[in-house]
């Protein structure tokens, strides 16, 4: 059963709020400072964050409470967009390429030693359940975790 049709199933208020998870990691060299570049290439967390994020009707905000696509939006980093059909792409690479000045995808390293590590990269968004589930995003991997009567009820 997939995530929105458990959701569904849960017959939610509208309004409550899924939070949808996607983390994915790599091994590293962390001797060279390199480990969070070496996780972008290796990883699909950031196509997969802008996969979802550019899905037509779907919205996402951070943790923190801001729009997503608003916020990249406000620090001019959507300008560029030629309307080409291509906006994931472009989202994509707009996020590769800034993306510490972003900071929508978090990231942590665990060093094994002074040369090699562990660089997990993850991608937290949260969308109300009604719109979640009216706009249907392709969430494979992702992990949604919403509250219910039961407690918190996290799904794969």
């Amino acid at each position: 059963m997939s995530i929105i049709e458990t959701l569904k199933d849960l017959a939610l208020e509208e309004e409550e709020v899924v939070t949808l998870t996607y983390s994915e990691g790599t091994d590293v060299f962390v001797h060279n400072e390199t480990e969070v570049e070496t996780a972008l290439s290796d990883t699909d967390v950031v196509s997969s964050f802008c996969s979802l994020i550019a899905t037509p009707g779907l919205k996402a905000s951070t943790v923190y409470g801001g729009d997503v696509i608003e916020s990249l939006r406000d620090e001019g980093l959507l300008e560029d967009y030629v309307r080409d059909h291509t906006f994931e792409d472009y989202l994509s690479e707009t996020i590769n390429d800034n993306f510490y000045d972003v900071d929508l995808i978090d990231y942590s390293t665990e060093k094994y030693d002074h040369k090699r590590g562990f660089c997990t990269l993850t991608a937290k968004v949260q969308v109300n359940a009604g719109n979640l589930i009216s706009s249907s995003p392709y969430l494979y991997g992702w992990k949604a975790t919403v509250k219910t009567p039961a407690g918190m009820l996290t799904m794969e």
